[in-house]
Protein backbone atom coordinates (compact mmCIF):
# COMPACT_ATOMS: atom_id res chain seq x y z
CA UNK A 1 0.00 0.00 0.00
CA UNK A 2 1.30 3.45 -0.93
CA UNK A 3 1.96 5.92 1.88
CA UNK A 4 -0.63 8.29 0.45
CA UNK A 5 -3.29 5.58 0.50
CA UNK A 6 -2.40 4.53 4.05
CA UNK A 7 -2.77 8.11 5.26
CA UNK A 8 -6.06 8.63 3.43
CA UNK A 9 -7.53 5.41 4.84
CA UNK A 10 -6.62 6.40 8.39
CA UNK A 11 -4.24 3.48 8.84
CA UNK A 12 -1.75 3.67 11.71
CA UNK A 13 1.33 4.42 9.63
CA UNK A 14 4.77 3.02 10.45
CA UNK A 15 7.84 4.57 8.82
CA UNK A 16 11.52 4.38 9.61
CA UNK A 17 14.74 6.07 8.58
CA UNK A 18 18.07 5.00 7.10
CA UNK A 19 21.29 6.76 6.26
CA UNK A 20 22.69 6.79 2.74
CA UNK A 21 25.44 4.13 2.56
CA UNK A 22 28.83 5.82 2.48
CA UNK A 23 31.30 3.21 3.68
CA UNK A 24 29.38 0.02 2.86
CA UNK A 25 27.79 -1.70 -0.11
CA UNK A 26 24.19 -0.50 -0.72
CA UNK A 27 22.94 -4.08 -0.79
CA UNK A 28 24.04 -4.49 2.83
CA UNK A 29 21.45 -1.88 3.78
CA UNK A 30 18.78 -3.65 1.74
CA UNK A 31 19.63 -6.97 3.38
CA UNK A 32 18.98 -5.45 6.82
CA UNK A 33 15.73 -3.84 5.69
CA UNK A 34 14.43 -7.06 4.16
CA UNK A 35 13.75 -8.22 7.71
CA UNK A 36 10.91 -5.67 7.95
CA UNK A 37 9.65 -5.61 4.36
CA UNK A 38 5.86 -5.29 4.41
CA UNK A 39 5.87 -4.00 7.98
CA UNK A 40 6.79 -0.38 7.29
CA UNK A 41 4.84 2.03 5.08
CA UNK A 42 7.85 4.10 4.12
CA UNK A 43 11.59 4.53 4.59
CA UNK A 44 12.97 8.06 4.90
CA UNK A 45 16.38 8.97 3.51
CA UNK A 46 17.77 12.26 4.89
CA UNK A 47 20.37 14.26 3.04
CA UNK A 48 23.78 13.40 4.44
CA UNK A 49 27.12 15.17 4.58
CA UNK A 50 29.95 13.77 6.74
CA UNK A 51 33.38 15.41 6.73
CA UNK A 52 32.86 16.79 3.25
CA UNK A 53 31.44 13.54 1.83
CA UNK A 54 27.92 14.03 0.48
CA UNK A 55 25.74 10.95 0.33
CA UNK A 56 23.44 10.49 -2.66
CA UNK A 57 20.10 10.31 -0.86
CA UNK A 58 18.05 10.35 -4.07
CA UNK A 59 20.05 7.39 -5.42
CA UNK A 60 19.32 5.59 -2.15
CA UNK A 61 15.61 6.36 -2.60
CA UNK A 62 15.84 4.78 -6.05
CA UNK A 63 17.56 1.72 -4.57
CA UNK A 64 14.78 1.35 -2.01
CA UNK A 65 12.10 1.67 -4.69
CA UNK A 66 13.75 -1.01 -6.84
CA UNK A 67 13.72 -3.31 -3.81
CA UNK A 68 10.01 -2.79 -3.11
CA UNK A 69 10.22 -0.19 -0.35
CA UNK A 70 8.27 3.06 -0.34
CA UNK A 71 10.96 5.73 -0.20
CA UNK A 72 10.68 9.20 1.34
CA UNK A 73 13.20 11.87 0.35
CA UNK A 74 14.01 14.14 3.30
CA UNK A 75 15.32 17.62 2.62
CA UNK A 76 15.50 21.09 4.15
CA UNK A 77 14.93 24.57 2.74
CA UNK A 78 17.03 26.72 5.07
CA UNK A 79 20.35 26.49 3.19
CA UNK A 80 18.98 26.08 -0.33
CA UNK A 81 18.14 28.69 -2.94
CA UNK A 82 14.94 28.27 -4.90
CA UNK A 83 16.81 26.97 -8.02
CA UNK A 84 18.72 24.43 -5.90
CA UNK A 85 15.56 23.25 -4.17
CA UNK A 86 13.83 22.91 -7.54
CA UNK A 87 16.81 21.01 -8.97
CA UNK A 88 16.72 18.48 -6.12
CA UNK A 89 12.95 17.98 -6.29
CA UNK A 90 13.04 17.58 -10.06
CA UNK A 91 15.73 14.93 -9.75
CA UNK A 92 13.71 13.16 -7.08
CA UNK A 93 10.62 13.21 -9.32
CA UNK A 94 12.57 11.92 -12.34
CA UNK A 95 13.89 9.09 -10.16
CA UNK A 96 10.35 8.08 -9.24
CA UNK A 97 10.24 9.44 -5.69
CA UNK A 98 6.64 10.15 -4.66
CA UNK A 99 7.12 11.22 -1.03
CA UNK A 100 8.85 14.22 0.51
CA UNK A 101 9.64 15.09 4.10
CA UNK A 102 10.62 18.74 4.31
CA UNK A 103 11.94 20.76 7.22
CA UNK A 104 11.41 24.47 6.67
CA UNK A 105 13.36 25.36 9.80
CA UNK A 106 15.80 24.00 12.31
CA UNK A 107 14.25 22.68 15.50
CA UNK A 108 13.95 25.67 17.79
CA UNK A 109 14.61 25.89 21.50
CA UNK A 110 13.82 29.57 22.02
CA UNK A 111 10.18 30.02 21.00
CA UNK A 112 8.69 32.93 19.07
CA UNK A 113 10.88 35.62 17.56
CA UNK A 114 10.67 37.99 14.62
CA UNK A 115 13.85 36.52 13.11
CA UNK A 116 12.42 32.99 13.20
CA UNK A 117 9.20 34.20 11.62
CA UNK A 118 11.12 35.87 8.79
CA UNK A 119 13.21 32.75 8.19
CA UNK A 120 10.12 30.57 8.07
CA UNK A 121 8.25 32.76 5.60
CA UNK A 122 11.25 32.81 3.26
CA UNK A 123 11.71 29.05 3.49
CA UNK A 124 8.03 28.13 3.15
CA UNK A 125 7.74 30.59 0.28
CA UNK A 126 10.51 28.85 -1.64
CA UNK A 127 8.92 25.47 -1.08
CA UNK A 128 5.42 26.63 -1.98
CA UNK A 129 6.59 28.28 -5.20
CA UNK A 130 8.59 25.28 -6.42
CA UNK A 131 5.86 22.74 -5.59
CA UNK A 132 3.10 24.83 -7.14
CA UNK A 133 4.98 25.20 -10.43
CA UNK A 134 5.89 21.49 -10.54
CA UNK A 135 2.26 20.50 -9.93
CA UNK A 136 1.29 22.63 -12.92
CA UNK A 137 3.92 20.95 -15.10
CA UNK A 138 6.63 23.58 -15.42
CA UNK A 139 9.61 25.05 -13.60
CA UNK A 140 9.67 28.36 -11.77
CA UNK A 141 11.27 29.95 -14.85
CA UNK A 142 8.56 28.66 -17.18
CA UNK A 143 10.16 25.57 -18.75
CA UNK A 144 7.76 22.73 -19.50
CA UNK A 145 8.21 19.46 -17.62
CA UNK A 146 7.64 16.06 -19.28
CA UNK A 147 5.06 15.27 -16.59
CA UNK A 148 3.42 17.10 -13.72
CA UNK A 149 5.03 16.37 -10.37
CA UNK A 150 2.82 15.63 -7.37
CA UNK A 151 4.38 14.60 -4.08
CA UNK A 152 2.99 13.41 -0.76
CA UNK A 153 4.40 16.18 1.43
CA UNK A 154 5.35 15.67 5.06
CA UNK A 155 6.34 18.61 7.26
CA UNK A 156 8.57 18.46 10.33
CA UNK A 157 7.24 20.35 13.36
CA UNK A 158 8.42 21.01 16.91
CA UNK A 159 6.19 19.08 19.33
CA UNK A 160 8.16 19.62 22.52
CA UNK A 161 6.03 22.53 23.65
CA UNK A 162 3.36 20.36 25.26
CA UNK A 163 0.20 22.33 26.01
CA UNK A 164 1.92 25.68 25.41
CA UNK A 165 2.42 25.63 21.65
CA UNK A 166 3.68 29.11 20.64
CA UNK A 167 1.57 31.19 18.27
CA UNK A 168 4.40 31.10 15.72
CA UNK A 169 4.37 27.31 15.63
CA UNK A 170 0.61 27.30 15.04
CA UNK A 171 0.99 29.87 12.26
CA UNK A 172 3.70 27.77 10.65
CA UNK A 173 1.52 24.67 10.73
CA UNK A 174 -1.36 26.69 9.29
CA UNK A 175 0.88 27.82 6.42
CA UNK A 176 2.11 24.28 5.74
CA UNK A 177 -1.50 23.11 5.68
CA UNK A 178 -2.20 25.76 3.04
CA UNK A 179 0.78 24.57 0.99
CA UNK A 180 -0.71 21.09 0.97
CA UNK A 181 1.13 19.02 3.57
CA UNK A 182 -0.19 15.49 3.87
CA UNK A 183 1.09 14.95 7.42
CA UNK A 184 3.09 16.54 10.19
CA UNK A 185 6.08 14.73 11.69
CA UNK A 186 6.86 15.55 15.31
CA UNK A 187 10.17 15.81 17.07
CA UNK A 188 11.09 12.70 19.14
CA UNK A 189 8.44 11.76 21.69
CA UNK A 190 9.48 10.32 25.04
CA UNK A 191 6.75 11.85 27.23
CA UNK A 192 3.38 10.64 25.91
CA UNK A 193 1.34 12.78 28.32
CA UNK A 194 3.03 15.92 27.12
CA UNK A 195 2.59 14.88 23.51
CA UNK A 196 -1.14 14.38 24.12
CA UNK A 197 -1.46 18.04 25.12
CA UNK A 198 0.30 19.04 21.90
CA UNK A 199 -2.04 16.86 19.84
CA UNK A 200 -5.14 18.41 21.40
CA UNK A 201 -4.01 21.82 20.18
CA UNK A 202 -2.97 20.89 16.65
CA UNK A 203 -5.85 18.53 15.84
CA UNK A 204 -7.74 21.62 14.67
CA UNK A 205 -5.77 21.50 11.41
CA UNK A 206 -7.30 18.18 10.43
CA UNK A 207 -3.91 16.92 9.21
CA UNK A 208 -2.51 13.52 10.29
CA UNK A 209 0.32 13.69 12.84
CA UNK A 210 3.07 11.06 12.87
CA UNK A 211 5.08 10.85 16.08
CA UNK A 212 8.83 10.35 15.86
CA UNK A 213 10.03 7.64 18.23
CA UNK A 214 13.74 7.11 18.79
CA UNK A 215 14.98 3.71 19.93
CA UNK A 216 17.09 4.19 23.05
CA UNK A 217 19.42 1.24 23.57
CA UNK A 218 21.32 2.52 26.63
CA UNK A 219 21.07 5.11 29.38
CA UNK A 220 24.13 6.76 27.86
CA UNK A 221 22.22 7.48 24.64
CA UNK A 222 19.42 9.08 26.63
CA UNK A 223 21.84 11.20 28.65
CA UNK A 224 23.59 12.30 25.45
CA UNK A 225 20.28 13.58 24.06
CA UNK A 226 19.54 15.51 27.24
CA UNK A 227 23.02 16.97 27.31
CA UNK A 228 23.45 17.93 23.66
CA UNK A 229 19.94 18.40 22.26
CA UNK A 230 17.49 19.48 24.93
CA UNK A 231 17.60 19.24 28.70
CA UNK A 232 14.88 16.97 30.03
CA UNK A 233 14.02 15.56 26.59
CA UNK A 234 14.25 12.00 27.90
CA UNK A 235 12.47 11.58 31.27
CA UNK A 236 14.49 10.40 34.28
CA UNK A 237 12.42 7.25 34.69
CA UNK A 238 13.52 6.01 31.26
CA UNK A 239 17.18 6.68 32.02
CA UNK A 240 16.93 4.86 35.37
CA UNK A 241 15.17 1.88 33.76
CA UNK A 242 17.84 1.53 31.08
CA UNK A 243 20.70 2.08 33.53
CA UNK A 244 19.47 -0.48 36.05
CA UNK A 245 18.35 -3.21 33.67
CA UNK A 246 20.45 -6.40 33.58
CA UNK A 247 19.19 -7.00 30.01
CA UNK A 248 19.63 -3.68 28.16
CA UNK A 249 17.91 -4.77 24.95
CA UNK A 250 14.88 -6.12 26.79
CA UNK A 251 14.54 -2.84 28.70
CA UNK A 252 14.97 -0.85 25.49
CA UNK A 253 12.24 -2.83 23.77
CA UNK A 254 9.90 -2.41 26.77
CA UNK A 255 10.37 1.37 26.76
CA UNK A 256 9.67 1.45 23.02
CA UNK A 257 6.56 -0.76 23.27
CA UNK A 258 5.13 1.29 26.15
CA UNK A 259 5.62 4.50 24.16
CA UNK A 260 3.92 3.06 21.08
CA UNK A 261 1.01 1.79 23.19
CA UNK A 262 0.45 5.30 24.48
CA UNK A 263 0.63 6.84 21.01
CA UNK A 264 -1.73 4.54 19.14
CA UNK A 265 -4.86 6.39 20.24
CA UNK A 266 -3.34 9.85 19.89
CA UNK A 267 -1.91 10.12 16.38
CA UNK A 268 -1.90 8.40 13.00
CA UNK A 269 1.47 6.76 13.04
CA UNK A 270 5.05 6.57 14.20
CA UNK A 271 8.37 7.31 12.54
CA UNK A 272 11.04 5.09 14.09
CA UNK A 273 14.65 6.23 14.38
CA UNK A 274 16.86 3.15 14.83
CA UNK A 275 20.24 4.95 14.78
CA UNK A 276 21.79 2.24 12.64
CA UNK A 277 19.96 -0.67 14.25
CA UNK A 278 17.82 -1.73 11.28
CA UNK A 279 18.61 -5.42 11.80
CA UNK A 280 16.93 -5.34 15.24
CA UNK A 281 13.91 -3.27 14.25
CA UNK A 282 11.72 -6.34 13.81
CA UNK A 283 12.05 -7.18 17.52
CA UNK A 284 10.74 -3.73 18.45
CA UNK A 285 7.88 -4.00 15.95
CA UNK A 286 6.94 -7.39 17.40
CA UNK A 287 6.87 -6.09 20.97
CA UNK A 288 4.76 -3.07 20.00
CA UNK A 289 2.44 -5.23 17.88
CA UNK A 290 3.10 -3.16 14.78
CA UNK A 291 2.11 -5.54 11.99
Amino acid sequence: MKLKEALEKGRFVVTSEVQTPVDEEPQALIKRLELVRGRVDGVTVPELEIEGIIGDSIKTCDLLKKNRFESIYQTTTRDKSRPQLQKDLLLAHETGVENLLVFTEDYRITGDSLQEMMFFHVDSGKLSSVLEHMREGHTVDGKELPTKAEFVLGSGVESGWGKNVPDLEMKEMEEMTRIGTGYFLSTPVFDVDRFEKFIKQVNTFGIPVIAEVMILRTAGMAQFLNRHFKSGLVPDWIIKKLAGAPDKQKASIEVFADTIKGLKDLCQGVHIITIGGEEKLRHYLDAAKLR
